[in-house]
């Protein structure tokens, strides 16, 4: 596999969703939960996509109840907190596993990319343009320093 392009995910109601349509785009993919330390960074998180989507950026929010246990409940649920909460705006798609054997393909390929296992909600993968995997940030790096990683690959 040569870019996250040839990924096809599951969005929060089960359908198809091939990333190929964020081609050309700078995509940000974070595994969130609900129930995190890190949770409120999707206040962050918000603001980057409001403040770049026009320009040509993503942010992909995969739920995920690993590697913390910290985002139980169904799908719908998880999206209605986020909008509730911090009306988020971006892409949310269906919960999955991001770490082990039975991790989501997406998350086999983003960690083969950069090597070693998902241990944090809001591990950060940053994508460029064509679907190469660049950066990977761990959930206390700063949002301001991704963010100047996004403003140079715009």
């Amino acid at each position: 596999m040569n870019s996250i392009n040839e990924i096809t995910v599951k969005d929060r109601k089960g359908n198809n969703v091939p990333l190929s349509g964020y081609a050309n785009e700078v995509v940000l993919i974070v595994n969130t939960a609900i129930k995190s330390e890190h949770t409120p960074q999707y206040a962050d998180l918000e603001a980057l996509y409001e403040k770049y989507h026009p320009q040509g950026f993503a942010v992909l929010d995969f739920p995920s109840n690993q590697p913390t246990k910290s985002c139980p409940g169904t799908d719908e649920m998880v999206h209605q907190f986020c909008k509730d909460t911090y009306n988020t705006e971006f892409p949310r798609f269906k919960k999955i596993k991001v770490s082990g054997a039975d991790a989501d393909p997406l998350y086999k390929y983003l960690t083969e990319k950069f090597p070693g296992d998902v241990t944090e909600d809001f591990t950060k993968f940053l994508v460029n343009k064509i679907g190469k995997v660049v950066a990977r940030y761990d959930a206390k790096t700063p949002i301001s320093e991704i963010e100047e990683k996004i403003k140079e690959m715009l």
